[in-house]
Formats: structure tokens, sequence, C-alpha cells
């Protein structure tokens, strides 16, 4: 049936880097890992930015839908993927959106880029549009926002935990602490469990779009990043507010998909998103957060969508 997901594998970390990838080393000395597909000649730049614990293997589906249209650059978040381990203390949005622009300076320095980015993703380039807004409009001609937000999304027993601990100034004690016992942590942690399936397929998949197989390759791929990285990066969320960004997106054709069934990103995030820059809204009924592997056909769909209408702006432009 039309929008099942496909029979997907995905690349290991075990496997070589594919020919090509480069590192691209920040400016507090953490190595990216970035990757590159379709046609290195295309006067189009699509740079993709996964989600929180993920790597940049969750595009795989988009790939072939994408490789024809422009050269593609996929890169690993701090302290996922390949990229190395990142201090705690800078496992935060504000971190990854100037993580996003070095990428952007080292391997698209010239040139029309779009900007795609899942949850996490989608949040470093609001932080980049905050930090860098001269970009928006000239070198950065359109965005793709994938089950994300701008802000407000940290709520229930573990948010209360994380503001007590900020506003009694523990929170960098914390992380210090978090640091030290990572090693240990890592050493017990248990991969693959039952238990963790059924936390993947409650909080990733909708209500009808949760096969064994993809709920069992998610699980893998999200519990590859470290614990530790996990439990840092799920502090800057408390934090994140972006919504002074959404007026720097208003500068270019936008496009927002979200789900009816994400319990991360709510559907209420991309329509406050997409009401605030005047973006395309695509909203997947029954999907999850995971929306991009399981309802691949209609994502890749609003994707070449918004790539149509750059293109279509930038030959009236010209």
């Amino acid at each position: 049936m039309a929008g099942d997901p496909p029979l997907l594998t995905l690349p290991s970390l075990d496997e070589p880097p594919p020919p090509g990838s480069r590192t691209v080393t920040t400016d507090d000395g953490v190595d990216l890992h970035v990757e590159f597909d379709g046609k290195p000649d295309a006067p189009l730049t699509v740079v993709l930015s996964h989600g929180f614990t993920a790597r940049l293997a969750e595009w795989e589906p988009q790939r072939p839908a994408l490789r024809g249209r422009a050269r593609l650059v996929l890169w690993d978040q701090r302290g996922h993927g390949r990229s190395g381990w990142t201090p705690l203390t800078r496992a935060t949005i504000d971190r990854t959106g100037r993580d996003l622009g070095q990428v952007l300076d080292a391997v698209a320095p010239t040139g029309p880029v779009v900007l795609a980015g899942h949850s996490m993703g989608g949040m470093s380039i609001l932080a980049l549009a905050r930090q860098r807004p001269e970009l928006f409009g000239t070198r950065v001609v359109g965005a793709f926002l994938l089950a994300t937000s701008a802000g407000g999304l940290v709520g229930g027993l573990t948010g209360f935990i994380v503001a007590v601990l900020r506003r009694l100034h523990l929170l960098r004690v914390y992380l210090w602490l978090l640091q030290r016992m990572a090693p240990a942590l890592e050493r017990r942690r248990r991969r693959g469990t039952v238990l963790g399936r059924r936390a993947i397929r409650r909080l990733l998949f909708g209500r009808d779009d949760a096969d064994r197989r993809s709920v069992r390759m998610v699980q893998q791929l999200l519990e590859e990043t470290p614990l530790p990285v996990t439990m840092a990066f799920y502090a800057t969320f408390l934090d994140h507010d972006e919504t002074e960004a959404l007026e720097v997106l208003r500068r270019v054709p936008v496009t927002v998909v979200a789900a009816t069934h994400d319990r991360l990103t709510p559907e209420a995030h991309g329509r406050r998103i997409a009401e605030a820059v005047g973006a395309d809204l695509t909203v997947v009924p029954g999907a999850g957060h995971s929306v991009n592997m399981t309802r691949t056909e209609v994502v890749n769909r609003a994707f070449t969508g918004l790539l149509d209408r750059v293109e279509g702006s930038a030959r009236r432009a010209g």
C-alpha cells in the first residue's frame, strides 16, 4: 500500500565510512563527520541534519528522491554517529546551530543552500537563523522542517527535575558528574531490550505505522548514541526557545511536516511554526515522530515540492 515503510537496511557504524567523507573540526575541537551524495556539480546544495539520538543514516529513505535534484550534504551532530564526543556542558541546541554553520562554511561555502532538519536537526536550523540571520535569503534559500519545534517541549517529572537543578545552579554539576560516570554508564547499558522497544514504539511511532521491523530498526539506530550524550542533550530542550528565529525564516520558502501522533514534537508545534513563517504545512495522519521512515512517500513529496518552489523562485529572480 502507498506510504508503507520501505524495506531499509541502514548502513552500520561498523562499516568504514563511504569514500569522499570529510571531517569538519569545530571551533571548540569536536570532529564532525560529513558525507556527500547526489550531483556534485548541481547548482543547489541540500544540507540534512538528523534528529536527537539518531545519525545521518535516518535520512536514507529520502536520498533516492533527492540525489537527482541536488548536491546532498549529510552530517552527524556532535556526540552522535561517527562524530566526536562532546563535552556534555556543550550538548546544547545553541551549540549544534553553530556546528551547522561551520559545516556549511566548510563544505558549502558558496552557492544556494536548502537546510533540512528532523527534530533536533530542525532546532539546529532555527538556532542558526538566530545566530546568523544574514545567511537567510542570500545563501540559504529554503528550509524543510520535519517533526520539530521552536520551543516549549519538556514537561513532566524529568522536565521538573531539570528545572529544579537549573534554578539551584546545579545543572553544570549534574553534567560534570555525568561526564565522569559516562564510561560506567555505557558499560552497564543494555541495548535491544523489550522494554526499550516498547518505549520506542510509544514515543516515536503513531497509531498505525509501527510494524515490528521498523520499530527494531529505529531502536537500534537510537541506541547507538551514548547514554550520557542523550541525557545531556535532553537538558537543553527545557531552554529551547527559538521563536525569535521564525521571523528570519519568513525570508525563504519553508515547508513544515508534522505528524498527528507525534509525542515528542506534537503536531501543534509544527502548526505554530508554519503559521509564524507562512510555510507550506503537511500534516501526516496517524504517523509518529519517525514519520520520514514510516511515511516516506508523503515526506519525499513534501520535500521535492519545496525544491520545486525554490527552483521556481530562482528562475523568476533570474
